[in-house]
């Protein structure tokens, strides 16, 4: 199991119930792939340096999460089917040996 970061641009046009769905989905697609969810940042609505599909603003969040690197091309997939999600940087954490 290796660590990894999801930074996800959601659609501003949601309320924030339907943003929390959204991260609620996305966290349990991580689980359904065998993975763990470590943290969850709930960033909120923020403005965009440059326009995406229109849209001038989205809704921000960030999931720390393990998952087997075998497993991470079928989560790519799920996060693309996913209309809602505007923009996604999905981060390798890598451990720091000193």
């Amino acid at each position: 199991m290796r660590k990894y970061e999801l930074l996800s641009i959601i659609k501003p046009n949601i309320d924030s119930e339907e943003f929390d769905k959204v991260v609620a989905k996305i966290e349990e697609t991580i689980v359904s792939l065998e993975g763990k969810v470590i943290l969850t940042d709930k960033m909120g609505r923020k403005k965009l340096s440059y326009d995406i599909q229109d849209y001038r603003d989205g809704y921000f969040a960030v999931q720390t999460f393990e998952m087997d690197p075998s497993q991470v091309e079928k989560f790519r997939r799920q996060l693309r089917l996913n209309e809602n999600i505007l923009r996604i940087m999905l981060l390798e954490i890598s451990e720091v040996k000193a």
